[in-house]
């Protein structure tokens, strides 16, 4: 199962608050190009029902798997062409600028990031690791973004001013 997380946030002045998040699943044992059109859609109905004013992506980091970054790739390929499809800005932060973002410690785990996500968002269940990370990029865009390199999910995000 190939997954991207996605999140939605408001932020209204100082103020995050949760709005939604989730994942779009993809079979491997689909070809790639209806995959990535999953993808696309899925992004495209979401943008759709949700109306983010931004779109903040996680940056691809080179693992051990050339085959594995590769595929990551072209789905962050098929997200950033729902964000260009629909004119809205993408920025892109490394898996270490999240964290430090969220956490203030640029090599937490995974949990920890989910942790401050729950308590940042008051969240009163747990999202799932992927909805997670996405939600956390999220909030890192809301920042303004802070740190370094790395990663691996699709993100999205509304942002509000009063």
């Amino acid at each position: 199962m190939h997954i991207t997380g996605f999140g939605i946030i408001d932020k209204i002045g100082n103020k995050l608050s949760y709005v939604s998040s989730g994942c779009i699943k993809t079979s491997p044992d689909n070809k790639l190009p209806p995959r990535l059109k999953l993808i696309l859609d899925g992004l495209n109905h979401i943008i759709s029902q949700y109306a983010p004013d931004y779109i903040a992506i996680e940056q691809v980091f080179v693992n051990i798997n050339p085959k594995s970054t590769l595929l990551l790739g072209q789905a962050r390929g098929a997200a950033i062409c729902a964000a260009v499809l629909n004119n809205l800005e993408v920025s892109e932060y490394t898996a270490l600028q999240i964290k430090q973002a969220v956490v203030g410690n640029g090599h937490a785990g995974k949990e920890q990031v989910q942790e401050m996500v729950i308590r940042l968002l008051r969240l009163g269940g747990k999202p799932g690791i992927d909805a997670s990370d996405a939600l956390a990029c999220a909030i890192c865009h809301a920042h303004g973004g802070v740190g370094s390199v790395a990663a691996t999910y699709h993100y999205l995000k509304r942002g509000r001013t009063v």
